[in-house]
């Protein structure tokens, strides 16, 4: 499994959301399967209206997945706050927890996205432990600002 952490200097969400924005787009075009995970399904709202617009000439098909998503989800890019029901390509974790997510055997390749907001550093440092933990080697992109 292959895991990248993305770190930004700022301390905004919006930042955030663009990278993952970015990253779910790049993913899509690579005929890659996404899922965009996070437990605050607030954020996910925003991030999915976003994905309608981040870009003039971008086009990211999405839906959600979990209890509020039809069965059978078919989009390409994924948002939940749910596990994923099959095995997914890239999973994009926006998720405030210190721990990785709990279903990492479903995924190919880990996209953490770091702000500066200190709390988020702080859950994304020991993120990066736990995945050294499990014998996976991070690589890190500090990334300016867009």
């Amino acid at each position: 499994m292959r895991v990248d952490f993305y770190v930004l200097a700022e301390a905004s969400a919006a930042a955030r959301l663009r990278v993952a924005c970015r990253i779910a787009e790049k993913a899509y075009l690579a005929s890659q399967t996404v899922l965009v995970w996070h437990t605050e399904r607030g954020e996910l709202e925003r991030l999915d209206e976003l994905l309608w617009t981040f870009a003039d000439t971008s086009f990211v098909p999405h839906e959600w997945l979990g209890a509020a998503a039809p069965a059978g989800a078919e989009a390409p890019v994924l948002l939940g706050t749910a596990p994923p029901n099959a095995p997914v390509d890239v999973l994009i974790n926006l998720d405030l927890s210190a721990e990785p997510p709990p279903f990492l055997a479903e995924v190919a390749r880990v996209a953490e996205i770091i702000d500066g907001e200190p709390s988020r550093r702080d859950a994304g440092r020991a993120r990066f432990k736990a995945y050294r933990q499990r014998g996976l080697s991070p690589d890190t992109h500090t990334l300016q600002a867009s």
